[in-house]
Order: C-alpha cells, then structure tokens, then sequence
C-alpha cells in the first residue's frame, strides 16, 4: 500500500479517533472520518501489545493491509479511517479477518456494495 493511502502522523490519527465515527464488531473497530477535499482514501492500522508477540501483531497488520488492498475499488474515495484490532481476532485467519473487515465496513458504509459484490464474484472495474 503507497504512503499516500496511510494514515501515519500522530494528530491525524488523534483527528480521526475524536471527530470520526466508530463502528464495530467482535474482531475490529473502524472509525470514520469523511474528507471531501481528499482524492482517494488513507488508512491506519492499530493492534495493541494485548494482540501478542511482535511477530504476531505484524501478521495481523499484514493480513488487514492485503484486505484493504484487494477491497479497494469497492471503498469510497473522501474519507479517512482507522481499523482498530480486538482480542477476538487473534486466531482468525487471513479469509476470516478478511470477511470480518468487509462487515464492519458495510456497517460503516464506507463500501460500495454493488463494487464489492463485483469483486467477490471476480469481476473486475478495470476500464
């Protein structure tokens, strides 16, 4: 994922945690924050100390990366977001993590529906 999709500075991550939205399920958080002016969507990842080892919370970061990157034609473009890790997500595998971060952002509304059922059945928005 390209630096410009990342949320990293500190006070954007505070902006987005105190302004936005939160949403959640079992395995995550997602909190919201739309930014009209914004050309494409940036996001910041967070997994506590509480998740485990070194090695295990970066696989978790790994694994919700490769998902926001697969699901991206589907995610709207003006907004800022943080995915937030739970405890429940530990065991969960990459389709699992995967599924559960499709749910909470249906739930946030911050996917296109219609988008992601195209990419789930393969098809492509490739012009």
């Amino acid at each position: 994922m390209k630096k410009a999709y990342r949320v990293k500075k500190e006070n954007e991550f505070q902006r987005v945690f105190h302004q936005g939205k939160s949403t959640a399920n079992r395995q995550l958080v997602l909190y919201v924050y739309p930014k009209p002016e914004q050309a494409h969507f940036r996001v910041g990842f967070s997994v506590g100390k509480k998740m485990g080892n070194a090695v295990k919370r970066n696989q978790i970061k790994r694994y919700l990366r490769q998902a926001i990157h697969e699901l991206t034609p589907a995610i709207k473009m003006d907004i800022d977001f943080l995915v937030i890790a739970r405890k429940d997500i530990v065991d969960k595998d990459f389709h699992q993590i995967k599924k559960s971060l499709i749910h909470v952002m249906s739930l946030a509304g911050v996917i296109d529906k219609q988008a992601l059922n195209n990419l789930l059945q393969g098809g492509t928005n490739e012009n």
